[in-house]
Formats: C-alpha cells, sequence, structure tokens
C-alpha cells in the first residue's frame, strides 16, 4: 500500500513528546539509499522520520503503556488534553483520530484533518461522530463494544445499590454529627424480589441482568429490536411496551444509545408513568431524560432516587440542580473507567486505527460503506 507521506523528513530529537520510529544516518552514503537529509552531526543531532509512518491524532494523551503500539508503525501527531489553548493542533497531517467522547466529530472537524482515513471511539457510543459526513468523506469510524460492559454494569448496580440502602442521605447525616438512632431511622430497602426494568438488552444491559439476577431480583426487558424468545433466553421477561416497563418496574435502568428518536426518551409524561416510589438510573447518555422533569419527579413523585453516571452537559456545572441531593447519587461519565476497561478501550482503538491505516478492516466498523481499500480506489 502506498503511504500518504511522500518524501523523508528530518527533525529533531528536542522537538519530540512522544515515541517515534527514527532512523539515525551516520554516513552521506545511506542517505544516498533511500533517504533525503544530511549525515548525522555530533553537534546537532538530527534524526530522520519517516513521513509515511502514519499520523495520529489524540483527544486524550494516550497513557505511556500504549505507546509501543504505536512505534514502526505510526506517531502522534497531537492531543488536544496536551494544547487546550490550540487543541486542533497536529490535526491537519494526521491520518486516524482516536476520539473520546467530549468533542464533536462533525463536518467542521473533518475539514480540518484532509488527510483523515479513520476516526476510532474510545467507546460503545459514537452519537458524537457525524456518520453522514464520515460517509461521504469516506472517512471510517470504529467503536469499541465490548471494552466497557462489564465497568459498566457493575457500575449500574453500584448506583442501584446505593440508592436502594439510602448511602448518600445516612453518610451526610453521620458526617454531619448527627445524633439519632440510625438503626431506627433508616429506610434502606432489600433489593432482592424487586423487579429492575431494562430500557435496551445490548451488551451492557445483558450484562446488568445477569448480575440483576443473581441478586435475586426479576428482570423486565424492552427493547423493539429483539424477539421475545431471544428476551426470554437471556433470563428476562420481555415487555410489549416501555409504558408497561415503567409502570411495573422498582428500578429502570437505560441502555441504549442515543439518537433523534430517543432524545428526551424519558420526558415529563413518561416519568409520570414509573411507579411511585420507584428509582431512575442511567449509565448510557445524558440526553436520553429531559432533566427538567427528573428533578420535577423527584421533589413531586413518583421517583425516590437516581442514579446519574452521565449529563446532557458534561461535566455539569457544580450548581446544577441534579447536584447535592440526598436522592441523587450522581458520577462523573466514569462507569468504564476501570483499569481493565481502559485497557481494552485504548488497545481496541488503538489496534483498529492501525488496521484501517494498514489497508485492513477492523472488525467493528459502524459505517462499513465508507470502507474501500486502496487498491480498490478508481
Amino acid at each position: 500500500m502506498k503511504g500518504r507521506g511522500g518524501s523523508w523528513m528530518t527533525t529533531y530529537v528536542q522537538h519530540l513528546h512522544f515515541p517515534v520510529v527514527l532512523w539515525l544516518l551516520s554516513t552521506e552514503g545511506e542517505a544516498n539509499r533511500g533517504y533525503e537529509g544530511a549525515s548525522c552531526h555530533a553537534c546537532l543531532h538530527p534524526v530522520f522520520t519517516r513521513t509515511d509512518v502514519h499520523r495520529i491524532w489524540f483527544e486524550r494523551s494516550p497513557p505511556e503503556a500504549y505507546h509501543s503500539l504505536l512505534v514502526g508503525r505510526a506517531e502522534v501527531a497531537g492531543a488536544a488534553s496536551e494544547t487546550p489553548e490550540t487543541p486542533f493542533l497536529g490535526l491537519e497531517d494526521s491520518d486516524g483520530v482516536i476520539a473520546g467522547g467530549r468533542l464533536q466529530y462533525g463536518a467542521a472537524f473533518m475539514d480540518r484533518a484532509p488527510r483523515l482515513r479513520v476516526i476510532a471511539r474510545t467507546g460503545i457510543g459514537y452519537d458524537n461522530v457525524d456518520l453522514v459526513e464520515a460517509t461521504a468523506r469516506r472517512i471510517v469510524v470504529c467503536n469499541v463494544p465490548d471494552g466497557p460492559t462489564r465497568s459498566t454494569a457493575e457500575h449500574t448496580m453500584t448506583l442501584l445499590l446505593a440508592l436502594a440502602k439510602d448511602v448518600k442521605r445516612i453518610e451526610r447525616r453521620l458526617a454531619q454529627g448527627q445524633r439519632q438512632d440510625y438503626f431506627q431511622t433508616h429506610r434502606g430497602i432489600e433489593v432482592h424480589g424487586r423487579i429492575l426494568g431494562l430500557v435496551g438488552l445490548g451488551r451492557i444491559g445483558r450484562q446488568v441482568a445477569r448480575l440483576a439476577g443473581a441478586m435475586g431480583m426479576s428482570v423486565l426487558g424492552y427493547d423493539p429490536y429483539l424477539q421475545a424468545d431471544t428476551v426470554a433466553g437471556m433470563g428476562v421477561t420481555a415487555v410489549s411496551s416501555l409504558e408497561t416497563l415503567l409502570r411495573q418496574s422498582d428500578f429502570v435502568s437505560l441502555h441504549l444509545p442515543l439518537t433523534p428518536e430517543t432524545r428526551y426518551l424519558l420526558n415529563a409524561e413518561r416519568l409520570r408513568q414509573m411507579k411511585p416510589g420507584s428509582y431512575l438510573l442511567n449509565c448510557a447518555r445524558g440526553g436520553l431524560v429531559d432533566e427538567t422533569a427528573l428533578i420535577k419527579a423527584l421533589d413531586s413523585g413518583p421517583l425516590q432516587g437516581a442514579g446519574l453516571d452521565v449529563f446532557e452537559q458534561e461535566p455539569p456545572p457544580p450548581n446544577h440542580p441534579l447536584l447535592n441531593r440526598d436522592d441523587v447519587i450522581a458520577t462523573p461519565h466514569i462507569a468504564a473507567a476501570t483499569d481493565a476497561a481502559k485497557r481494552a478501550l485504548w488497545t481496541s482503538a488503538l489496534t483498529q486505527t492501525l488496521q484501517l491505516l494498514n489497508n485492513e478492516l477492523p472488525p467493528h466498523v459502524v459505517n462499513p460503506e465508507a470502507w474501500r481499500r486502496d487498491d480498490e480506489e478508481s
């Protein structure tokens, strides 16, 4: 495959911030055998970097542990987190992008990167990537569907249990030095025998169902893309409508992507349909819930509490009305931020980017119509 770089170029050691592949030339004879540039001299110590080594731009600076994946194959073009005043530095000559969840990857972003061939998300969701624009430019978009599964499911259950045991309220009272009969006044509940309703039964939803089932919970599931017998095979009872699930569940947990169709899926009307004294869990996307309506449902019913790892604006401002409430447990979109999950996310995103740049089809392409091998170009 012919690279996009062109010739060789000279750069200098003192300009390097990330591992790159270096060729040190000690004689002019070596330079004449396919290299350009002067010989290495002790006073300058120039190094030679192939411009056909692929360049990858990162939203977050890659942890040092993963630099070894790039050696001999790619170099870091830049990282928005390292240059916040000029976040797109290096993007203009990048072949690939490792995308987080904070920036928007639309037409304006892609216009900055005329060489761009692949955007790899370090996560399962890709609602911040404009697939139409990417496909029109033949930019392949990849995600990591398996990486966050177990960690996000465990975090969902963590929020569920913390709400059930009223952990935040009792911890705050203890810290305030309130002297009372905590055993007598505490109002935690057992989850065994309670009903958990899952909206969306993809990888994460299924893992939550397994964990909840192991704790003796009954699990309902609503997923219009799955047949009832498929859902039953997961140990989940399928319901025919979202409204039915909302009315019957003690806990409702969201596990679906954010799309124009699912934005504000839980609006004021649907929140009013929830079972009195129930709890809402959202470790998916903040835009699935109308936050103003959620506050009202917490203040006036029917909700008893909410566990939120995601917000419409991230991070939420410190004065956000859903923060600093005893009936809301909030975390800053870190459900998948365990060591194991981050390792899987980084490794898969980088590997798939390098596969694409090596003219190989990665396993988790979300816009396959954008894929075309270089040797298939007309």
